[in-house]
């Protein structure tokens, strides 16, 4: 029982992956009670099979069985699932103190959205931290690098994290009133080749609306290109031409005129990404819980 009691406490998470697979009798059964991809399950079971040196499992067409190894291993599993949720159990009963660092991570355009749900978060957890990664590097949630990332276009596809909807980020046409009294206001798009443009270009953009300026807006019309969104933005405040604004921020200045509203095809989905392990702690489901009421 020793090499259990050691392998408990470094590799719990392989052993609960083994203990739902012998409990299902199969990977994706497993896979789904854990919310974990069916090969991250695979992969805690291989990696325990090499620390043990020995089988699990015998590996059938209709699903899994385990070993005597497995068997006694998974006695001692379940004995620790079992203690635990009786744990859990009492720990909800008693009022649950949030404390420490609470990491937050998204790209610097879309994180002022998270503002209002993290000042919240923070007044009703008066003894948590803050830390805010305006970034568009993808850091690493399965290592700690945060604990929820908002990350934006298609759905990430990271295995072992959770992934849910948080909004659609929309997007029209703008213009500073300077610019208008200037240049006037284009009726339809047909007139876009008398005006000029304030573009956000990057090489790598995955943004629907920067596609849409590269295709339907001549090069001639662009008077300032820019691969940073928040220069795009003060170059519209300025008054130097037409450019995408997000709804949400242009909210904000009476003085921005919408040239073009927001279309389908121009929004940005949103989504909240939490790795597994953390996903269920106490800290992450407040702020997860506060950011999907719509504070704002």
């Amino acid at each position: 029982m020793q090499i259990y009691d050691i392998m408990l406490m470094d590799k719990w998470t392989e052993i609960k992956a083994a203990y739902q697979v012998a409990r299902l009798g199969t990977v994706s059964a497993a896979a789904e009670v854990l919310g974990v991809h069916r090969a991250t399950v695979i992969r805690h079971i291989d990696a325990l099979e090499a620390e043990l040196g020995g089988t699990l499992f015998h590996r059938h067409n209709t699903g899994y069985t385990a070993t005597e190894a497995g068997r006694d291993l998974l006695r001692v599993a379940q004995a620790t699932e079992e203690q635990f949720s009786q744990l859990v159990g009492r720990t909800r009963s008693r009022a649950i103190d949030i404390s420490g660092e609470l990491i937050v991570t998204a790209h610097e355009y879309m994180a002022p959205l998270l503002l209002p749900a993290l000042h919240r978060f923070q007044r009703e957890n008066r003894r948590t931290m803050i830390k805010v990664i305006a970034s568009p590097v993808l850091l690493k949630l399965e290592y700690g690098e945060a604990h929820i990332a908002v990350r934006s276009g298609s759905r990430p596809e990271q295995p072992d994290n959770i992934v849910q909807p948080f909004m659609d980020l929309r997007l029209g046409l703008y213009a500073h009133n300077s610019y208008i009294s200037e240049h006037g206001k284009p009726d339809v798009q047909a007139d876009f080749g008398d005006h000029r443009f304030v573009c956000w270009e990057t090489s790598n953009s995955t943004f629907p609306f920067s596609h849409w300026l590269a295709k339907n807006i001549p090069a001639g019309n662009k008077v300032l290109i820019t691969a940073s969104q928040s220069v795009a933005e003060q170059s519209i405040l300025e008054g130097m031409g037409i450019g995408f604004y997000p709804e949400p921020y242009a909210k904000q200045h009476s003085d921005l005129v919408q040239v073009m509203p927001p279309r389908p095809e121009w929004l940005v989905p949103l989504w909240l990404v939490t790795h597994v392990d953390l996903h269920r702690t106490a800290k992450v489901q407040a702020f997860l819980r506060i950011l999907k009421a719509g504070v704002g």
